[in-house]
């Protein structure tokens, strides 16, 4: 607020921009991280602006790799050798004057040079607007790789992802899917919900016309199934902008969780498992209550979807490495009610010999290189390396090789990644059945037979759009009993 007049502060946006983009290029926080913030701090700003700002980080970001490309054919000096200030104000002005209609050319080479010239580099200004007013002129004629002669570097350009990531997904997935999850990365995604199994079916119909009066189209989720039910109601909501403010969001009438996460919740068999806890109530020694244990739980959206499973039959213990991170899911979890789930911080590499064979289900959503949740968090795509892959890989085995113990004889546990690299996925699932006494499980969730093509047993992959989800990779394991096992031994 302005503490002369009591009104709110005028903000200039594409400043804010500007900034938000300098400090994610220093590596310090992913850019999703960066943009939640300013909003909520600038949460008083009307819905346009923070829209315009939104938009602008967001594709400024995605589209990096091309911008420069672009920028390159128009400037003396290679983007890399740029003034890290001058760098991003020439990519933010690309931006506008090739994907922002509402923005008029002149408009955006102008405040480029007012940017410029306020942040002290006025010697700069006259390049900075040659640069943007020659793409102005030129932006019909632009020339792009050969598809024929160098289709790696065509559909890097064209899609603006790094040529080892392309190169990878060709070999592992051929041209047509690799094309397809590039195109699906740049499209704007609707936000995805899963409604509460408590809501009656009076209370489901009143929010989803909620939804459609504030401008936002439920669309039941093809994944799982076009008629949802109390059970399943998961929803596509076309056109929310600010989670915060749809109607439920504060009641915890609904969760925000991508529908591959959900169903990999529902590969976990809570359902059938709570079934048979209640066949057992009649028995007072076998009434023990379920225990979900879930190791790297943060931000908590498969946690609070198992504890709402449990129905009051159990307990699901959450736990991740920081105070921080497990902050967002006691926060998740007090706004969806969820008594049930209790949330700690704590390392999963390291051993916890009060937990030795007593969950149910372990649901190890491990860390991971994030390769198929681009199009939620662009700047993945510059972080990553051929290197950094590896060393996840290794976290992954450390990981998983303490927490199998805790798995029940006859329980599951539950491997999954949101990346879309064999080494973290087929590879690892690979290295667990050999190293540890378990045996694959078929999920039990009814799938796509997409998802399932040319996995090996008990796994499930989901490449990025292909079914309206993130891409995300799901190992279902069951633990053998111990008297088969201890025979090996």
């Amino acid at each position: 607020m302005d503490a002369r007049t009591g009104s709110p502060k005028t903000v200039d946006m594409r400043a804010l921009a500007l900034d938000l983009l300098l400090e994610a290029e220093r590596g310090t926080e992913y850019e999703n991280t960066l943009l939640k913030g300013a909003l909520d701090k600038y949460d008083y700003l009307n819905g346009r602006d923070k829209a315009f700002l939104k938009r602008l980080v967001d594709g400024v970001t995605e589209r990096q790799l091309q911008l420069d490309y672009i920028l390159e054919q128009f400037s003396s000096l290679p983007v890399r050798k740029m003034k890290p200030l001058i760098r991003c104000v020439l990519r933010m002005g690309a931006y506008q004057i090739l994907f922002m209609d509402g923005v008029p050319d002149s408009a955006a080479c102008n405040e480029a040079v007012k940017l410029v010239k306020k942040r002290h580099f006025a010697q700069l200004s006259g390049f900075v607007n040659g640069v943007l007013r020659k793409l102005c002129s030129q932006k019909n004629a632009l020339v792009w790789p050969d598809r024929e002669k160098e289709p790696v570097r065509f559909l890097s350009v064209r899609y603006s992802m790094p040529e080892w990531i392309v190169r990878r997904w060709l070999e592992e997935y051929g041209t047509e899917k690799t094309e397809a999850m590039l195109e699906a990365l740049l499209e704007k995604r609707p936000l995805t919900i899963r409604l509460s199994e408590r809501l009656s079916e009076k209370e489901r119909e009143s929010l989803l016309q909620a939804f459609r009066e504030q401008g936002c189209m439920p669309i039941p989720h093809p994944l799982f199934g076009e008629e949802p039910s109390a059970e399943r109601s998961v929803y596509m909501l076309e056109g929310a902008e600010g989670v915060a403010s749809l109607p439920g969001f504060a009641e915890g009438a609904f969760a925000v969780q991508d529908a591959a996460s959900m169903m990999a919740v529902e590969c976990a068999g809570i359902r059938e498992l709570v079934r048979l806890q209640r066949q057992k109530a009649g028995a007072p020694e076998d009434a023990e209550e379920l225990l979900i244990l879930d190791v790297c739980a943060a931000p908590g959206g498969k946690a609070c979807q198992a504890a709402e499973l449990l129905d009051g039959t159990g307990t699901v213990l959450a736990r991740d490495l920081t105070e921080g991170k497990i902050s967002y899911i006691r926060d998740n979890a007090a706004r969806l009610r969820l008594s049930n789930l209790h949330a700690q911080v704590w390392d999963a590499r390291e051993p916890d010999e009060t937990l030795l064979e007593r969950a149910d289900v372990v649901l190890a959503d491990l860390p991971c290189s994030g390769l198929g949740v681009m199009g939620r968090k662009a700047d993945i795509r510059y972080r990553v390396s051929p290197e950094s892959l590896s060393e996840v890989a290794a976290l992954q085995r450390e990981i998983l090789g303490t927490v199998w113990k805790y798995v029940k004889p006859g329980g599951l546990l539950l491997y999954s990644t949101c990346t879309l690299n064999r080494e973290e996925n087929e590879n690892m699932a690979a290295w667990f059945h050999q190293q540890f006494p378990f045996v694959p499980k078929e999920p039990a969730a009814s799938l796509p037979a997409s998802c399932r093509e040319g996995e090996p047993a008990g796994c499930v992959r989901f490449l990025t759009g292909e079914n309206g989800t993130d891409g995300f990779f799901i190992a279902c394991f069951r633990r053998k009993q111990k008297e088969i096992y201890n025979r090996k031994e």
